[in-house]
């Protein structure tokens, strides 16, 4: 290999979706384990249940704003009334949509969990020192809200991970 051929096989900058990739996979493992461990629920179940908690949206809406797919979405619903934490109710001004509603039980689990997700957001952000932390979270921030907020089309399907199931 020549030279130019290996600085051309060298990247010239880091690795941004591996590095974020690897950094929301751990996130969510960690959330999920200190969700599950305190109240037995699933991050993705606590983001339902806190995408719904306003109240009068629809099964649809909950999942967009949640970003889930509506297989997913379904089956996430289908467990948090299982456990007693939310319903399906119908729409009163859609006959064919539901309306997710958040129990009495589903609204603790909520307050429980923000606590659970605060502890567990700044205990990652403790790992950098205090003077990046805003720096960091303000950075990422601009990129979501701005360069990195809509996917863009594209011809070859992009699939999110799969879950491990338990």
């Amino acid at each position: 290999m020549t030279t130019a051929q290996a600085q051309a096989q060298t990247p010239t900058a880091p690795d941004l979706t591996g590095l974020l990739q690897h950094a929301a996979h751990v996130l969510t493992t960690q959330t999920t384990a200190a969700l599950g461990s305190e109240l037995d629920i699933s991050s993705r179940g606590f983001c339902v249940l806190a995408h719904a908690m306003p109240g009068g949206l629809t099964q649809a809406q909950v999942a967009e704003q949640s970003r889930l797919d509506k297989t997913t979405m379904v089956v996430t619903v289908d467990e948090l009334e299982k456990a007693g934490l939310a319903e399906r109710v119908p729409s009163p001004t859609d006959r064919r949509a539901r309306i997710i509603r958040v129990t009495a039980a589903g609204r603790k689990a909520v307050e429980a969990g923000q606590e659970i997700v605060d502890h567990v957001h700044n205990d990652v952000l403790g790992a950098l020192p205090e003077d990046e932390r805003k720096v960091f979270t303000s950075a990422l921030t601009r990129l979501v809200g701005g360069h990195l907020a809509e996917p863009v089309e594209c011809e070859r399907p992009v699939r999110r991970p799969r879950q491990a199931r338990k």
